[in-house]
């Protein structure tokens, strides 16, 4: 096979309410908003796509996603962002201690119940 996957260049989730979705993404998480056609809205991630597609749906179970959004440095950005209403299931952990950094994680939901988190490799 001469085809070599490298990175992503979309992720896209299933919402109930593509407008209420996009508030959040664009206002609370304050993600760049690309575009919207009908109940397609589409962020930039620092060039990975996110689409988020508005409409009923059946959720197969077991069918787990979370996105993980690094900032580099977590209290502040979750104080700012439960300035803007985002709620976090708790206080910063530390999940692993690596040979030249510490990786700490913060979560939290969306509208639609998706897990999100902070994550911060902090130095």
């Amino acid at each position: 096979m001469s085809t070599h996957l490298s990175s992503l260049g979309q992720i896209a989730l299933h919402v109930a309410d593509a407008d209420a979705s996009e508030r959040f993404y664009r206002d609370a998480l304050g993600l760049p908003f690309l575009f919207r056609s009908g109940n397609l809205v589409f962020f930039d991630c620092a060039g990975v796509r996110l689409m988020l597609q508005g409409g009923p749906a059946p959720r197969s179970p077991g069918n787990t996603v979370c996105l993980y959004f690094k900032v580099p440095a977590i209290e502040p950005a979750m104080d700012e962002l439960s300035d803007l209403g985002v709620e976090f299931e708790g206080a910063p952990q530390l999940i692993a201690r690596m040979p030249d950094h510490e990786l700490w994680m913060s979560f939290f939901r969306d509208p639609d119940g998706y897990l999100l988190a902070l994550m911060e490799e902090r130095r």
